[in-house]
């Protein structure tokens, strides 16, 4: 069973993984009124505009909009909603838009150098283990990542009996090429999302991007879950 962004981050919400902060909107009015909630809670002025639908590869659909003020935000949803948003996933039908997620921007400026990885978390039947994969190249597909540069795909395999061990989390955050405050910040992430994938039960839980904010933040901007 495949599940919206919107469900699949309130799902990684209840596990303490911390999420690009959103709200879903049907109607043009209610994403401006979200969008401002968002601008008082967090001080954001842009505002990300992402339909939702059952398919990945959204923003080359142009189903991921940027928005610079409460107003557009608005004028975004009223041309999204409705739309048969195309994408590589959806073939060329497409799929209708009924609901958007309204998001904070989280690519402010800060000390540190934003950066966006590929973590996910799948059941591998065939050996009775989950498999870590994951890459330093986030927000590209990662079929495409494998094509052109499979050296930059690191896997980590877990023993479900077991479960994710410390020193695997280490090694994913250092084969990400962190350090410091955000290094440590990974490691609670990686254990994050692995409870979420086995407490739901989950065939899988891709992340792209997983965000490295300007302030050390790890946050997951997108999610895909396929529940059991």
């Amino acid at each position: 069973m495949n599940i919206h962004e919107y469900q699949g981050k309130s799902l990684l919400r209840a596990y303490n993984v911390d999420i690009q902060e959103g709200f879903v909107a049907e109607t043009p009015d209610q994403a401006v009124m979200v969008a401002g909630q968002l601008r008082e809670k967090f001080g954001s002025e842009f505002f990300v505009v992402k339909a939702q639908i059952h398919a990945g590869g959204r923003g080359k659909g142009g189903g991921v909009k940027l928005a610079r003020s409460i107003e557009e935000a608005g004028g975004i949803t009223s041309k999204m909603l409705g739309m048969q948003l195309v994408t590589p996933q959806t073939g060329a039908a497409g799929k209708r838009v009924n609901k958007v997620l309204i998001a904070r921007d989280v690519y402010y400026k800060g000390d540190s150098e934003i950066r966006e990885f590929y973590v996910s978390i799948l059941l591998n039947r065939n050996k009775g283990r989950y498999t870590v994969m994951y890459s330093p190249d986030g927000g590209m597909s990662i079929e495409e990542v494998a094509e052109k540069t499979p050296d930059r795909i690191f896997t980590e395999e877990i023993d479900p009996a077991v479960g994710l061990q410390p020193f695997q989390c280490r090694n994913i955050a250092f084969n990400l090429g962190l350090s410091g405050t955000a290094f440590k910040n990974m490691i609670r992430f990686l254990n994050g999302i692995y409870d979420t994938f086995t407490g739901c039960d989950a065939q899988l839980l891709e992340i792209n991007p997983v965000l490295r904010t300007s302030d050390d933040r790890i946050l997951a901007v997108d999610c895909k879950f396929v529940l059991d």
